[in-house]
């Protein structure tokens, strides 16, 4: 099946009937093939949204692969229904900057994995406040980019907005998809992070709030925690609030050193990171208002 020919629309809006078959109906008079179509409304609970999520992977005839042409295909039932409607060409890989600090545990394995090609993405750059990890991203031949945060005589924030400013010219002149917080211990202005909206991914501990600052799974361990959890968020001016992406646990108990515990935290981390930022690359995360729908 040529990749150059296969598709994934995703849309939402607000839920009414006919979707559904207005959907795979223009699809079918395009001579479009569905291989998969997951859809979900938000009818349920007091916090219901009202809205409806659809996914739909989908081969084209060769005359209309194109995203444009497929847009200008679906405009009226667009506009019927109020959708946001993007179409993502599967020929065209997305492009990833992956962004790090002094623990390389997540970056690793994300690298690891694109080598390997389980990750569908291009990496054009690495960034990080430190040098640490420039001898591993010069391993997989990626450009390494070491951009501290320069005191110097100017206040902290007009620093870090500096530092953003140089990450922000990078993301556009590598036409970035995706930056990923790999263990990247800064916090984001609220300008970087509306300049991101939507695609900037995050990984913390879940021990937030009641673990905050350094050595988390120290104090976890102090405290005798039972569980080990992490989680990967979309990135917002909130502070470790955003739309929430993949969460995981693992049980540890007394026979655990608070070092065991920092292992088993950092696995976890590693496998909740990679599976959010490969279903953003595979268009499976669609978020919901301070929530996600996530097609699996």
């Amino acid at each position: 099946m040529p990749i150059e020919l296969q598709f994934v629309l995703t849309l939402a809006c607000r839920d009414a009937k006919g979707i559904v078959h207005a959907v795979s109906g223009l699809l079918y008079q395009a001579g479009c093939n569905i291989i998969d179509s997951q859809q979900f409304g938000d009818l349920e609970g007091d916090d219901a949204t009202g809205l409806f999520f659809m996914r739909v992977h989908f081969q084209a005839p060769p005359q209309l692969a194109d995203a444009a042409t497929l847009r200008s295909l679906f405009e009226h039932s667009r506009q019927q229904f109020g959708m946001v409607v993007h179409f993502h060409a599967l020929g065209r890989r997305p492009r990833m900057l992956l962004m790090v600090s002094q623990h390389g545990h997540c970056l690793n394995d994300l690298l690891f994995r694109w080598k390997s090609g389980s990750l569908a993405v291009d990496i054009p750059a690495i960034v990080s406040n430190h040098r640490d990890f420039e001898a591993l991203a010069a391993s997989y031949g990626i450009p390494f980019h070491h951009l501290p945060i320069e005191r110097g005589g100017a206040e902290p924030a007009q620093a870090k907005r500096a530092q953003e400013r140089q990450v922000q010219a990078l993301v556009e002149a590598e036409r970035v998809d995706l930056v990923v917080l790999a263990r990247y211990m800064q916090i984001l202005s609220p300008e970087f992070c509306e300049a991101l909206a939507g695609r900037a991914i995050n990984i913390h501990h879940s021990f937030l709030p009641s673990f905050k600052g350094a050595r988390p799974y120290f104090q976890a361990h102090a405290r005798g925690v039972k569980l080990i959890g992490a989680t990967a968020h979309y990135v917002t001016a909130d502070l470790d609030e955003g739309p929430i992406i993949e969460q995981d646990v693992q049980r540890v108990d007394h026979t655990m050193s608070a070092e065991d515990y920092t292992a088993v935290g950092r696995d976890i981390e590693s496998m909740v990171l990679a599976r959010a930022v490969r279903w953003h690359l595979e268009h499976r995360v669609l978020v919901n208002g301070h929530k996600c729908v996530v097609f699996r």
